[in-house]
């Protein structure tokens, strides 16, 4: 399931620093491919990479901005800033029919695609099969590269570029691993379920 923010714009515009480097990669990628990617366009991806993860149970997608994943990401993980993806598995009675939740930064999303080149749809898809590889019990910081290794050959599997976890081994962008109550999906949220995130961060836990 797709949930869209109602304060996120549909035509979200990047706000990055206007330096050089930014107009440059700004000028390759083209006005549609900063656009959001319809809710059904997602759902169909989502349905295809949880066959690929092998990962059963409702799995809902919340697309919103930086406050909100800001919020989310201070009120779980005692971290007062945005980050591009949160995961929230489920735990407890129901479990087997929610596997758990994702919340996407949507503003943070395209600002990664605009550096990596490509379109905001496949950072989002991006985003959503680390999410998953989580919700299915990954942890790329305890298993010595078990992770990673399924996420590079789903990837290549489901077309998408680079993931998150090639991309910290290089350069550490993204946010460390945590747990605490799931906030998104009322269901899971009574189910307890933990959230986790995608990789590190500059002054996150290794």
């Amino acid at each position: 399931m797709i949930l869209l923010d109602p304060d996120l714009e549909p035509d979200p515009a990047p706000s990055i620093a206007s330096t050089k480097r930014t107009a440059a990669l700004g000028a390759a990628v083209t006005p549609r491919s900063r656009r959001l990617p319809s809710a059904r366009t997602l759902a169909r991806f989502l349905s295809q990479a949880q066959t690929a993860v092998r990962l059963r149970g409702e799995v809902t997608v919340l697309l919103t901005t930086d406050a909100a994943i800001r919020k989310l990401n201070r009120r779980f993980r005692g971290k007062n800033k945005a980050t591009d993806v949160l995961s929230f598995p489920a735990d407890g009675i129901g479990a087997e029919e929610i596997a758990g939740d994702l919340a996407i930064s949507v503003p943070t999303a395209l600002k990664q695609a605009i550096e990596r080149n490509h379109s905001l749809s496949t950072e989002i898809k991006v985003l959503i099969l680390h999410g998953l590889l989580h919700l299915a019990g990954h942890d790329h910081e305890a298993d010595e590269g078990k992770m990673a290794r399924r996420e590079r050959l789903l990837r290549t599997r489901l077309g998408l570029p680079q993931g998150l976890i090639e991309r910290a081994a290089t350069k550490p962008t993204v946010n460390s691993s945590t747990n605490a109550p799931c906030p998104i999906h009322s269901r899971t949220l009574r189910k307890g379920g933990k959230p986790q995130t995608s990789t590190r961060k500059r002054g996150a836990k290794p």
